[in-house]
């Protein structure tokens, strides 16, 4: 069995986690035992747990297949983490990642969603039983859609969310189905086809299958199609580092973006918080959850930023190439996204104080007498009408926050 010196160890052993392998474990001296459940936890061997803010609640199983590192990770009941690095993220009950997994800051996987081996997530948001192949990189991104572990959201084998451009920036956030209508868990599932790739930021519409091997660099909102990537023709340009012919598109899938974590979180405020309130563990995996959404509003915020301050750059870069074939309207567009971006940051933090349309959240909310279902339960079991009036109620948040951002980009109207 081996022999740990590591007081840490010894207290976990002692409270009734199985670790199989104790000597090969190694805790940080700053982890809460406490935030470690004793029922069914198992810790195999090789396995290393860091951070203050670490919280394993029962069933979790660590490295099964290889070592697992976590630091500062908030793992739900029987969440399953069988090889590789998890960092800053949380794991809502029953989430479970393959082999050779590396999930780095930002990351929320909520109930049953799930990767194969070999997986790379970066400031994702997969919604429950959303399911990843193997051989994945699918940062900066949200994902929803399906209804059940057996009709679920699927990206193939060997996919790329592709979130950096050559003009080396990251505002490029995708949403892959929505929020208003995907956390009502009843939306037809979306099929991203292995071995290809999404260029975001890009939004994706429910009951959409993109082709194997297609690499989409479009926006396909509307859903209900199999999109096999039959791009126009376009003859090759010349490339001016930070020169950015147009940003319409960019900075309203951005908008849009932000928008809809701002919907998210005030999800969690009224709805999901009613579901975690048996115990101070149940309470820090809820505000774990709520932590990983404001550090994805941040970054979403900072990378329009960044945008935002190369377009006084890119604007001299546009008039000197093209001359006069330069296009008034997107010179308007940069100007007005330099300009404006502080006012926009500000509307975006104001927009986070709005819970929506009063009469259409109380409407909403006057329905969730919560009973001894769990959460994918409950929701699933609402009916359909006070679905709608819940959808209602988050569209109301999203466009707020869209409207008041827009008010200073006139020209993107």
């Amino acid at each position: 069995m081996g022999y740990n010196n590591n007081p840490l160890v010894t207290a976990l052993i002692e409270k009734g986690v199985k670790i199989t392998n104790p000597s090969s474990v190694e805790i940080g001296e700053e982890v809460d035992v406490n935030l470690i459940s004793s029922e069914d936890v198992t810790i195999h061997s090789g396995c290393r747990i860091f951070g203050n803010k670490t919280l394993i609640m029962s069933g979790v199983k660590l490295g099964s297949r290889s070592p697992v590192t976590i630091n500062n990770c908030q793992l739900g009941r029987k969440v399953d983490l069988k090889g590789g690095y998890f960092e800053g993220s949380t794991f809502l009950d029953f989430a479970n990642m393959g082999d050779g997994a590396e999930v780095r800051e930002g990351c929320l996987l909520e109930e049953e969603a799930n990767g194969a081996h070999t997986v790379g997530l970066k400031q994702t948001i997969l919604f429950p039983f959303v399911t990843l192949g193997s051989l994945i990189n699918f940062c900066d991104i949200l994902m929803a859609g399906g209804t059940s572990r057996a009709n679920h959201s699927e990206v193939g084998s060997s996919y790329i969310h592709f979130n950096y451009t050559p003009y080396q920036d990251k505002a490029t956030a995708s949403l892959v189905g929505d929020v208003a209508y995907g956390v009502m868990l009843n939306q037809p599932p979306i099929f991203l086809g292995g071995q290809g790739g999404l260029v975001g930021p890009s939004q994706i519409g429910y009951n959409t299958v993109i082709a194997a091997g297609v690499i989409y660099r479009r926006d396909f909102p509307k859903g209900n199609k199999v999109l096999m990537g039959n791009e126009p023709e376009i003859e090759d340009f010349d490339f001016y580092p930070g020169l950015y012919r147009s940003v319409k598109r960019r900075v309203i899938n951005c908008i849009e973006y932000i928008s809809n974590i701002i919907a998210l979180k005030a999800w969690y405020q009224h709805v999901r918080i009613k579901f975690y309130q048996g115990s101070d563990i149940e309470k820090l995996l809820y505000e774990g959850a709520v932590e990983k959404l404001d550090i994805i509003f941040n970054e979403r915020i900072k990378r329009l930023k960044q945008l935002a301050n190369k377009m006084e750059k890119s604007l001299e870069l546009y008039k000197s190439n093209m001359g006069k074939k330069a296009s008034e309207e997107l010179i308007i567009q940069k100007s007005e996204l330099f300009q404006n971006m502080e006012k926009i940051e500000k509307a975006f933090h104001y927009s986070q104080s709005f819970s929506g349309d009063e009469k259409k959240k109380d409407e909403f909310l006057k329905n969730l007498e919560l009973s001894d279902k769990d959460y994918i339960s409950f929701i699933r079991d609402l009916d359909d009408q006070i679905k709608k009036e819940g959808t209602s109620w988050l569209l109301s948040i999203v466009n707020n926050a869209k409207n008041k951002v827009l008010e200073y980009l006139p020209s993107y109207v």
